[in-house]
């Protein structure tokens, strides 16, 4: 799975925007997630949907692959790291643990969101802190619902920004990070988890696309 990243500047400080719809804060050595919902295509199997296994090993696949290249001190998830109450299926808990087994040394922290309410807290044994939006991390609050948090740029998740490219035949949807004044959202990072409808660009706002390995800056 190839990647890439951008480099760009937020309200004055950098950050790498990942192709694999992650962002890493270099100085802080800090990786930031939002909207994994793990365990949702076994909650559709548990609801009598059948859909493919395998989101769960392509989520933490690519979260691998974001921590060897990063090399990250801290993981922040941005809210609903599990889907539904459900994903606490033996099949989905055994894929996290071993996953986090490897990573031991690695500060995870769950920024609480409305799915991961739903689904009932984590076992202790996953070795996740779990806080309240926001929470402060260097000139960053880290938060589910974007908002504007006093004295921080916010980093939120929740809405699942999408954009959508057209040509005068055809239009697709692509995942993108968008930033405005005080606060930046970024795109779901679970395989098996759909975009929101898409908004045209804000005055002053600046959307960052993720196309196939690429991130590119709108109107670039």
């Amino acid at each position: 799975m190839k990647t890439a990243s951008l480099k760009v500047e937020i309200a004055g400080h950098t950050l790498m925007l990942s192709s694999l719809r992650a962002i890493f804060d270099p100085a802080l050595r800090c990786l930031f997630v939002a909207d994994a919902h793990f365990g949702k295509d076994a909650v559709f199997r548990a609801r009598g949907i059948p859909v493919p296994v395998g989101a769960t090993a392509d989520n933490l696949q690519r979260l691998d692959l974001l921590i060897g290249e990063f090399e990250p001190v801290t993981l922040v998830f941005l809210g609903d790291l599990l889907h539904a109450r459900e994903a606490h299926s033996a099949e989905t808990l055994n894929a996290l643990h071993g996953w986090r087994a490897q990573h031991a040394g690695l500060q995870v922290v769950l920024v609480e969101g409305n799915h991961d309410r739903h689904a009932g807290a984590l076992p202790v044994s996953m070795n996740v802190q779990c806080v309240q939006e926001p929470w402060r991390i260097g000139p960053w609050a880290a938060c589910h619902f974007p908002q504007t948090v006093r004295g921080a740029y916010a980093l939120a998740g929740h809405v699942h920004p999408v954009y959508r490219l057209t040509t005068r035949v055809d239009s697709v949807r692509v995942p993108c990070f968008r930033f405005g004044a005080g606060c930046g959202v970024l795109p779901a990072f679970g395989s098996f988890t759909g975009g929101a409808r898409a908004h045209e660009p804000v005055a002053g706002e600046k959307v960052f696309l993720v196309v196939e390995e690429r991130v590119m800056a709108v109107g670039r």
